[in-house]
């Protein structure tokens, strides 16, 4: 690179001068006499006393120190250096993106090795292939009604001899499995004409809704939406403080009262703040409930009563919470939250643990809610929007995708 100041040549130092004592010069007398005379030990006292010259540094022998000069071309060529070389460790550092079919290993596994037995050993098109079949979605959480629609509809094209082998008919089963899930593939869209979008969050205890709403709110910043969270959940005063955190994180602001205050309240208070704040979207915590408790679903329906007063259009989203380890409990939860809330989305949590995977697809069938993400990990990106053809294919176990379902020669 060019050098626009040139390095300006070391200068050898002139000698240092002896600087003059002036307890030396008031010394100037005329000679004592006898009488006057120090003593030795008087003398030599003085004389340690008394400061010598200055002693030249010794910097590397004989050569003389370099005088001080700033080129700014060498300073800022440093630092780019040492801003890059951090980059670059710090990069070094972050977690590579993991690939959803590892998050989902350990959910889909027994599923995945199941399917994968059971299709290499290519067998026979005929009842007992579809009773094993049938078993394994079942046990996989796909839930029996759905389970009967994708047997039912195998069955029936076998029976046309549209399959030429197993292959094929393996192929046939991932595109039935795509064809009930792929219209619940409707992200969350935000609709700034209602301002602030209020999302509100409901579930039962213990399903992630917190951890979600934070991770919203993260992925909402990102976009360039301003955010505001809403602590409703006062129940539990560790939700509260956890959404707090959640909020300091994301640089977001969040209102919340003490522990047992009335969470229509809180959201109330929330909304006003919001509009006054021109805050774009504004995410509300409930406190978690078992679908079971009439009582505290009423609450819920209080809750979206009292934010209709502020905002006749609010709430703009009801994101419904489900585990995905509860299984075929996730439909009965849903089914009682969807009576009370008229839920407008979903989200299925812990599906890298030890959930089946399968409970997405009778979602699917008996609801046809949007799913607007899955939740595989701790980590922010692990939630994620959801994608069918990924989730299928995470799913099921690896074959040759090139294989057609092609009808066999008739007989």
């Amino acid at each position: 690179m060019f050098r626009f100041f040139k390095r300006a040549q070391p200068v050898a130092a002139p000698e240092p001068l002896t600087p003059v004592d002036p307890s030396a010069a008031e010394s100037i007398q005329p000679a004592p006499g006898p009488a006057e005379a120090a003593l030795p030990e008087q003398a030599a006292a003085t004389a340690a006393d008394t400061p010598g010259p200055p002693e030249a540094a010794v910097d590397g022998g004989d050569k003389p120190a370099e005088p001080d000069f700033f080129d700014p071309a060498l300073a800022f060529a440093d630092a780019f250096e040492v801003v890059a070389a951090e980059k670059a460790a710090a990069e070094a550092l972050r977690p590579k993106p993991v690939s959803l079919r590892d998050r989902l290993a350990a959910s889909s596994e027994s599923f995945r090795l199941k399917l994968g037995a059971l299709f290499d050993r290519n067998p026979s098109l005929d009842e007992d292939l579809l009773d094993e079949l049938e078993t394994a979605l079942i046990t996989a959480d796909v839930g029996v009604a759905a389970t009967t629609d994708l047997i039912d509809g195998l069955r029936a094209r076998m029976k046309k001899r549209e399959f030429a082998d197993a292959d094929a008919l393996y192929h046939a089963l991932r595109e039935q499995l795509l064809a009930l899930i792929e219209p619940l593939a409707e992200p969350l869209a935000i609709d700034l004409a209602h301002q602030p979008h209020v999302i509100l969050v409901v579930g039962v205890n213990g399903a992630g809704k917190t951890t979600t709403i934070g991770k919203l709110a993260k992925h909402l910043r990102l976009s360039g939406a301003s955010v505001m969270l809403a602590a409703g959940d006062t129940f539990r005063a560790a939700a509260v403080e956890q959404l707090k955190v959640w909020g300091e994180r994301n640089g977001v602001a969040v209102v919340a009262q003490s522990s047992g205050s009335d969470s229509a309240s809180v959201i109330f208070d929330a909304l006003q703040s919001a509009k006054a704040r021109n805050v774009q979207v504004l995410i509300a915590d409930t406190a978690g409930r078992l679908h079971t408790q009439q009582h505290l679903m009423n609450e819920l329906g209080k809750v979206k009563r009292v934010i209709g007063k502020l905002d006749q259009s609010a709430p703009h989203e009801v994101l419904l919470v489900l585990d995905g380890t509860t299984g075929q409990n996730a439909i009965n939860q849903a089914r009682q939250f969807h009576k009370t809330m008229g839920v407008t989305g979903l989200v299925v949590t812990k599906l890298d643990g030890s959930a089946k995977g399968g409970v997405v697809f009778a979602l699917g069938r008996e609801f046809k809610l949007p799913i607007r993400y899955i939740g595989v990990g701790e980590r922010l990106d692990d939630l994620r929007t959801f994608d069918p053809v990924e989730f299928v294919d995470a799913l099921l176990p690896r074959r040759d995708q090139a294989v057609a379902a092609e009808p066999a020669a008739a007989s």
